[in-house]
């Protein structure tokens, strides 16, 4: 992945600097196997905190870096993640702006230890995870040090673009009303809570496919690039997660999707480069 070197980034669509200690304790997730599951399922790419965290209030981001002094130019990108995040920041919103009638650009917060957030306080044991009440994506970026070490993704940078592609999906969703799809169905092999992640995914496909039409970027992705996302995706599939954390696979449970279904929506989103071919809402997934 190589940003041209001289494109101008927009900083203003990325807050970094949002830390703090979450009050009243943090997250109250039950216990026993059902309480760890859901919170290694909302470690990784979570939709909405609130049903996690019992909800929330607004609460104003403070910066704490000059993104706007750092984060100029496609060169910058290539050197600081920050301004990576930018720069993939740019180009997804450049294209949902195009692809999806009505679009709203959605911020990102870059925060580190703690935040909080409309949908409630969450930390970053939470992962990357859209706020729908807030229209914000929040992200720590220990998280794709986590996607290596825990879940053993090949890593690097397109799989942070992958990351950030499948959380801007979950706001393309928020504003269609399909977001909604997933509340008060939430687990199982079919359920709504899959079918919204699966989209997502498959939404992070269309963008990678269409992201050299952008501008930001020196060249299409490459078969390597591609492998990181595919390897990310299978990384963070239910059965995968499931299977390391408690040693068998409990499909009753499931709420983001098999790796291997993870693979395919991604798939099917990168290779089509139509977001209309991204429906996981009809028949079998």
């Amino acid at each position: 992945m190589d940003f041209k070197d001289d494109v101008q980034l927009d900083s203003s669509q990325v807050q970094s600097g949002g830390r703090g200690r979450i009050p009243g304790g943090g997250l109250a997730i039950g216990g026993g196997a059902a309480g760890i599951i859901a919170l290694i399922a909302a470690l990784v790419f979570g939709v909405d905190i609130g049903g996690i965290t019992g909800g929330g209030r607004p609460a104003p981001v403070e910066s704490g870096s000059d993104l706007a002094a750092q984060c100029r130019t496609g060169e910058d990108a290539d050197q600081n993640e920050e301004c990576r995040v930018v720069g993939v920041v740019n180009s997804i919103q450049e294209y949902w702006s195009t692809a999806a009638n009505g679009y709203q650009e959605a911020k990102t917060v870059l925060f580190s230890g703690a935040v909080d957030t409309a949908c409630g306080a969450a930390d970053s044991s939470v992962g990357p995870f859209y706020c729908p009440a807030d229209q914000r994506v929040y992200l720590d970026l220990s998280f794709f040090d986590q996607l290596q070490s825990r879940f053993g993704a090949q890593g690097g940078p397109f799989a942070q673009a992958y990351v950030i592609g499948h959380e801007y999906g979950h706001h393309v969703q928020n504003l269609t009303g399909v977001l909604g799809r997933s509340q008060g169905d939430r687990q199982g092999p079919q359920s709504g809570a899959v079918r919204v992640e699966l989209q997502a995914d498959c939404y992070a496909g269309a963008w990678a496919k269409n992201a050299y039409e952008t501008g930001l970027f020196e060249k299409p992705f490459s078969q390597a690039d591609i492998e990181q996302a595919l390897s990310a995706a299978a990384a963070v599939g239910d059965d995968s997660i499931q299977q390391r954390t408690q040693g068998r696979v409990d499909p009753e449970g499931f709420t983001h999707g098999t790796s291997a279904q993870r693979v395919k929506w991604f798939t099917t989103g990168y290779e089509s480069g139509d977001p209309g071919r991204c429906d996981t809402f009809s028949g079998d997934i």
